[in-house]
């Protein structure tokens, strides 16, 4: 397995911490490996049907407290990277307050980097489609249907606040975050780099560089 907290694969053996629990959901049991890198801890929560001690139904990584989206790109500004973050690891135990985390992550970016015109964030998302390519202002406006702001107004005037959500609406949250992340802040940082390294060539064979 690749370690959670290093990321380096290796080869895992589990054993049971303590001794198995029960109560009227099923039993329960703490297995433990330790990465033989890093000498971490990994440990996991397992649960078993009542009727059957040996139909494991669920698992739940219990250290470290990982997300299982991968990272985002260091281009991120800290201020976003750091609400995705947490959207992203609580994704799991809370859709609801994950996808009230998105979607203020989502409206900071609109004003910061859309420059939009500060209002809810269903009028918010319609300002920004015409200036983001086709694939990501589809992606960007399916919110408004996924979110059904329509019955749920407060999704849309209070973006922070924890509130029913559709299945499969956190998750599409973060994935449409992803895509703006790419295209606010990856994309451009990239070409900058890029333009950089011409020009040190281009200076390197006495040329002038590009502006």
């Amino acid at each position: 397995m690749k370690c959670p907290h290093c990321t380096v694969e290796f080869h895992d053996e589990w054993e049971v911490l303590g001794t198995r629990i029960e109560d009227i959901d099923g039993r329960w049991v703490v297995r433990m490996t330790t990465c033989s890198r890093c000498q971490r801890y990994v440990l996991k929560l397992q649960h078993t049907a009542p009727a059957d001690e040996w139909s494991v139904t669920s698992e739940t990584l219990i250290r470290p407290r990982t997300s299982t989206r991968p990272p985002i790109s260091d281009d991120v500004k800290d201020a976003f990277a750091e609400e995705y973050g947490e959207a992203a690891l609580i994704l799991g135990d809370s859709p609801k307050a994950s996808a009230a985390l998105s979607r203020r992550c989502l409206q900071r970016l609109l004003r910061e980097k859309a420059g939009v015109k500060p209002s809810n964030l269903f009028d918010e998302i319609g300002e920004v489609l015409d200036k983001l390519p086709s694939h990501l202002a589809e992606s960007v406006d399916a919110i408004r249907n996924i979110g059904n702001f329509a019955a749920h107004p407060n999704k849309s005037e209070s973006t922070g606040e924890i509130v029913d959500v559709e299945p499969g609406e956190a998750e599409w949250l973060l994935d449409v975050l992803d895509g703006l992340f790419d295209f606010y802040f990856v994309q451009p940082s990239e070409s900058t780099r890029r333009r950089e390294a011409l020009n040190e060539k281009l200076k390197d064979a006495g040329k002038p560089e590009m502006l």
